[in-house]
């Protein structure tokens, strides 16, 4: 599902416009995005949660040479979902 078919179904259901829906949508994934890059994190009860996650630097291999690299620290987000949703999917 592409982000303008759930916009579609949102407005479909809630009897919204797509265009005041898009705007909503946007303002739920900026706001998600801004906690996100504060650190936060986001739950969602009945969905899941995000959470960023710190990543020690490491030493990788080049696939194509084989010779081992660095790979420096990272921040990655990670998403852990609930068990309401795991078992709706199930």
């Amino acid at each position: 599902m592409t982000k303008a078919e759930l916009c579609a179904r949102v407005a479909e259901q809630s009897g919204l416009t797509k265009k005041d829906t898009l705007e909503i949508l946007n303002l739920t994934l900026d706001t998600i995005t801004d906690a996100l890059a504060r650190g936060e994190r986001v739950q969602l009860v009945g969905f899941g949660s995000f959470e960023v996650r710190e990543r020690a630097p490491r030493t990788g291999r080049d696939f194509t040479t084989g010779t081992p690299t660095q790979v420096p620290a990272s921040r990655a987000v990670q998403f852990r979902s609930s068990k309401t949703l795991k078992d709706a999917v199930k």
